[in-house]
């Protein structure tokens, strides 16, 4: 029996990625991991203009949609970013960022807190120089740790951004998993675990498929490419399934268009064979959430992520929005 789930006129969440350059090149990472994947040209080393990024936020404004400046790449790469940045604070967005932390320098740092910035995301996943390397290629944890020691700084007392830093768990870094949570859950606002998201699935979670039900990000989330491009969901980084152009089609008109609505369906009526870059995925459990406190720190768990929340630093966290930041 099909059970149509309405959708708002537009997403509650957008992911506009200003720019797909990266620094590191992760093997973790789907996009920028040392693939030989031939769609890779057509993906990397683009960005998005100023014009056509203030456009979009134009249209969604009104909705004042969750944003993230980004999907597989580094953000801060943007020459362009603090201007993207202002362009979404100006319309009152609430905006979060995803950053592997080489270049927040000091002056970013201060640009970020003086833009209000909702929150920000450091992914450092070791606690050992050795591990980073096996991890992301670089041994510059002394680097990344000091950068987000003084951001923490720079902050201070102030309510934003909310500062966290983040741990992918995998074979070469599981076993600091605990150590990392240990080291950092009463230094920054939040951290977060999560699981590896690896050949269209997340292969250390395992759920009862006969249970599952249409993905949330259908519904809450727009992942939008340099381009204008829109991925039926953010893990698709090479547009293996594009709902249509929001330069050329504009938002709403491709939130509620024909392609995606027809993914919705195929979600809605149990035919996940349609449409084969979700068959596998576990990603529709992620936002079942369970919570409880744990020695004095709040503790959300899903399927894909674990948060970890500092009480002394709560008061930064707006529970009511849709985002990955605790």
């Amino acid at each position: 029996m099909t059970k149509v789930i309405p959708i708002t006129e537009l997403p509650p969440r957008l992911l506009l990625d200003v720019n797909s350059d990266c620094n590191l090149k992760c093997p973790m990472c789907v996009v920028h991991g040392g693939t030989d994947d031939p769609k890779i040209n057509a993906i990397i080393k683009k960005k998005m203009t100023v014009d056509n990024a203030r456009a979009i936020l134009d249209e969604v404004m009104s909705a004042k949609p969750a944003i993230g400046p980004a999907l597989w790449s580094e953000p801060l790469m943007s020459k362009d970013i603090l201007t993207h940045l202002k362009n979404m604070k100006d319309r009152e967005l609430n905006v979060s960022i995803n950053t592997n932390g080489l270049l927040l320098t000091k002056k970013i740092a201060k640009a970020l807190i003086e833009l209000k910035i909702d929150s920000i995301t450091i992914s450092v996943d070791s606690t050992t120089p050795e591990t980073l390397k096996l991890i992301r290629g670089v041994d510059r944890l002394d680097k990344i740790e000091s950068n987000i020691l003084q951001m923490l700084e720079l902050r201070g007392e102030l309510e934003l951004p909310r500062i966290g830093v983040s741990f992918t768990k995998q074979a070469d870094n599981i076993h600091e998993h605990d150590e990392f949570i240990d080291k950092w859950v009463n230094i920054v606002d939040f951290v977060r675990t999560g699981e590896l998201f690896e050949d269209g699935r997340f292969p250390e979670v395992n759920l009862d498929m006969s249970k599952r039900t249409p993905c949330s990000e259908l519904y809450t989330t727009m992942a939008i490419h340099t381009d204008g491009d829109v991925s039926i969901c953010c893990l698709d980084g090479f547009k293996d399934q594009v709902v249509g152009n929001v330069l050329e089609e504009g938002v709403s008109q491709v939130w509620k268009g024909e392609k995606l609505q027809q993914v919705r369906h195929y979600h809605e009526t149990g035919q996940f064979q349609k449409v084969p870059f979700c068959l596998k995925c576990e990603r529709w459990a992620s936002n079942q959430y369970t919570e409880e406190v744990v020695d004095g720190i709040l503790t959300r768990r899903s399927p894909e992520y674990t948060f970890y929340n500092n009480p002394a630093r709560l008061a930064n966290w707006n529970k009511n929005v849709r985002h990955t930041d605790s």
